[in-house]
């Protein structure tokens, strides 16, 4: 599929795509039997209701909800539910996105599961019914290529599509896709007027009680607002303005076509059981360090320093509390794991204490830098290049052959204390095991 490009001096014009309860969506798709029930998705170790289909919705579960509180209710309705299965969630993602990459060359991945488009110029003459019928296109082209149905919302900015997104999403009559520029200077008013500030992308809370004691009330009292009593009055800052600008449909941002580096990267869990020996919390540390430490070379970078902490249940006062955390200063730079799970395993022997149960550990990487800007060390006897090259071969075995094929023998064999995931589904799209059986 290829895009019609005619980029002159044009009004400009951004969709989002916002796959529709993306994580229960994902789990209907490879169970035709599940596309009119209601399902639900639950938080790591089961804990809590994260996501739900719209049928689900009508029972009236709120996210957040702990799952031993609704799941007699669920059982009740019909309710289906899942432990979360991220590693399908996330190659979904990538579908969805290289589908939305086929309309336009400037695609920025928001989210998960969502995507913002830069479409000006992409329909000539900006013909807002030619632009509704190209959402339309991208919608049925996503269902198609994915089973994920997702709502396309059209409009001048990023602030403005987020508005066309939540009309297209919650209006039914307008089937998932909804533009903005369609409408005349009255009609938009009307539109604008039926969205509360705390809908507004951006604005949380505490702002929205802010602007509502000022009588500002829904995006059309906003966007008539001074921007300046907004930044300075208001004290929303440079942040508010743009807002105000943004609702008048005068774009204040590129798209990040590029998504930026992160400058720490954090791997922490809860167990699935408590542990109580010193050899489960270091394969614990040790399975976070690689997964940490996997997500430093994606993004070409290397860490600075490295923290490793682990705690008690807060939440069970009976038993004895304990909580400690350490950082190590890296001598060098270095995203390898065997280096950096020698300095995690030695803080945790200095770390650790019997009696107690422990609930959860983690590591978060520190003073994150480009790889390239490493200054080495005359003193440092580590032979760095074979660290790269065995890294490489270990990143791109466990790219092609899925997750976790290769590990170090730190982070042990089929631990007891991994999370509970009594309710995943197979993970159909990226192990061989798991694959849909078609039988005729």
């Amino acid at each position: 599929m290829s895009c019609i490009l005619s980029y002159r001096d044009r009004r400009p014009c951004v969709a989002l795509v916002d796959c529709n309860s993306f994580y229960a969506s994902c789990e209907k798709v490879f169970e035709p039997k599940l596309k009119d029930r209601p399902v639900v998705v639950l938080s790591n170790n089961d804990g809590c209701v994260i996501a739900l289909s719209a049928e689900a919705k009508q029972f009236g579960i709120e996210m957040g909800t702990p799952f031993f509180k609704v799941r007699s209710q669920l059982h009740r309705n019909g309710v289906r539910y899942f432990s979360s299965n991220y590693a399908l969630y996330g190659d979904m993602s990538r579908r969805v996105m290289q589908c939305l990459s086929h309309f336009t060359p400037n695609l920025e991945v928001y989210s998960i599961d969502e995507g913002f488009l830069d479409l000006t110029g992409i329909v000539l003459d900006d013909d807002p019914a030619q632009l509704e019928a190209y959402g339309r296109r991208i919608r049925d082209y996503v269902y198609r290529a994915t089973g994920l149905p997702v709502s396309v919302g059209i409009a001048e900015t990023k602030v403005l599509a987020k508005i066309a997104n939540h009309v297209a999403k919650k209006w039914p009559e307008q089937q998932g896709v909804f533009c903005l520029q369609s409408l005349n200077e009255q009609q938009c008013d009307g539109v604008l007027e039926q969205i509360p500030v705390r809908k507004i992308w951006g604005i949380g809370s505490r702002l929205s009680l802010r602007l509502e004691t000022r009588g500002i009330k829904n995006a059309r009292q906003l966007r008539d607002a001074n921007p300046g009593q907004i930044q300075f009055g208001l004290k929303m800052g440079i942040v508010g303005k743009r807002l105000v600008l943004e609702l008048r449909g005068e774009p204040c941002g590129d798209l990040e076509l590029i998504q930026p580096k992160k400058k720490e990267i954090a791997c922490t869990r809860s167990f699935g059981k408590p542990i109580t020996t010193l050899a489960e919390m270091k394969q614990s540390v040790a399975t976070y360090i690689a997964r940490a430490a996997q997500k430093c070379r994606s993004q070409q970078s290397v860490a600075g320093a490295m923290t490793v902490f682990f705690l008690t249940n807060p939440f069970n006062v009976r038993d004895p509390q304990y909580y400690n955390s350490r950082t190590v200063k890296l001598p060098v730079p270095s995203s390898c794991t065997s280096e950096l799970t020698g300095y995690g395993l030695r803080v945790v022997e200095e770390m650790f204490r019997k009696g107690y149960a422990y609930k959860k550990s983690g590591v978060i990487l520190l003073d994150i830098k480009p790889e390239t800007a490493v200054q080495g060390d005359f003193f440092d006897s580590r032979r760095r290049s074979e660290d790269s090259r065995l890294m490489k071969t270990l990143d791109k075995i466990n790219r092609t052959m899925g997750a976790e094929t290769i590990q170090y023998g730190a982070a042990g064999v089929k631990p007891g204390w991994t999370l509970r995931a009594e309710f995943r589904s197979p993970r159909y799209t990226t192990r061989w095991e798991h694959l849909k059986l078609v039988r005729l």
